[in-house]
């Protein structure tokens, strides 16, 4: 089995919560377990919080969703300015602060996030997640029964 959807997006912040409800209404229909799809609404809603507020100019951004019996794969990409990517989010943000914590964010909640950027070209924010099923799910009834 496998859902793949994509969205091309206006950027703005009313566009977040339309990504987030498709991707947690997607993975709810197939049985992941609530924790999982809430860690994953969460790191999303980072993702595109972020391109509305650092990627510069462009009018939309997308969002991409994969998912299968094992994971799921999100893609964020805008068109902004791009960044220097490659110690991004390796400080610990200040706990008190108001801003500044969305990256490690998504670290912590997500299996994997890479962050793809080049200058004048934009930004993609790819999260991984290993995904978790409730009892009696879709995956868990489609899957082949193991052999003894």
């Amino acid at each position: 089995m496998q859902i793949v959807l994509s969205l091309a997006l206006p950027r703005d912040e009313q566009t977040i919560p339309v990504s987030r409800h498709i991707a947690t209404n997607a993975m709810d229909e197939i049985g992941v377990s609530r924790d999982c799809t809430d860690d994953i609404a969460i790191a999303l809603t980072e993702a595109c919080t972020n391109v509305l507020k650092h990627a510069g100019p462009g009018d939309e951004y997308e969002v991409s969703l994969e998912v299968d019996s094992d994971q799921c794969v999100i893609r964020v990409v805008d068109k902004g300015r791009g960044f220097d990517s490659q110690s991004l989010g390796m400080r610990h943000a200040d706990s008190a602060a108001e801003q500044g914590r969305g990256i490690e964010l998504m670290r912590a909640l997500v299996d994997q996030v890479h962050f793809i950027s080049k200058p004048e070209a934009g930004t993609i924010v790819h999260l991984e997640k290993r995904l978790d099923y409730v009892d009696g799910s879709l995956v868990h009834r489609t899957r082949p029964a193991p052999t003894p």
